[in-house]
């Protein structure tokens, strides 16, 4: 059985970015207390980073479930995962998006695999979710579908 396992983590960007908390903590309470806006600039960095970090949702097929974020489902209730790479995922993103499709997306993660959902009793058609390898995740999925694939893997 295919396996997969991914960690969406921020970018170094994201990170770089964010340095910005400081001079503007220090901006905003320098007239107050200099050392404050420091220590308040450098505390607020720490805990947006701290919190982007432990929040990096995981993606994962093994054992006969697919996992994203803290939603899990069987496989044999997937349709045929699609990976989606640039402007195909933007659309999948925006204008092609359903209200309804469970999401795992994150910013700074361009494509995406749209996987549906044949459970007629799920109000989710289908989950969209974020993957630096998206054609691995989608093969996985599908691969994890196919009957007697349990067999094959031993």
């Amino acid at each position: 059985m295919p396996e997969y396992h991914e960690r969406l983590w921020p970018t170094p960007w994201i990170y770089i970015a964010s340095l910005l908390l400081i001079p503007a903590s220090i901006l905003v309470l320098a007239p107050v207390s200099l050392p404050a806006g420091i220590a308040t600039g450098v505390i607020l960095y720490l805990a947006s980073m701290g919190a982007l970090t432990l929040t990096a949702p995981t993606i994962e097929v093994r054992a006969g479930r697919f996992r994203a974020g803290r939603a899990e489902i069987a496989v044999e209730q997937l349709g045929e995962a699609v990976a989606a790479d640039e402007t195909a995922a933007r659309i999948e993103r925006g204008t092609g998006l359903d209200a309804r499709a469970f999401l795992v997306i994150r910013g700074w993660v361009r494509p995406v695999v749209r996987v549906p959902i044949l459970d007629p009793a799920d109000p989710a058609p289908y989950w969209l979710v974020s993957s630096r390898r998206p054609k691995e995740l989608a093969a996985a999925i599908n691969g994890s579908r196919r009957p007697g694939s349990e067999e094959r893997s031993v």
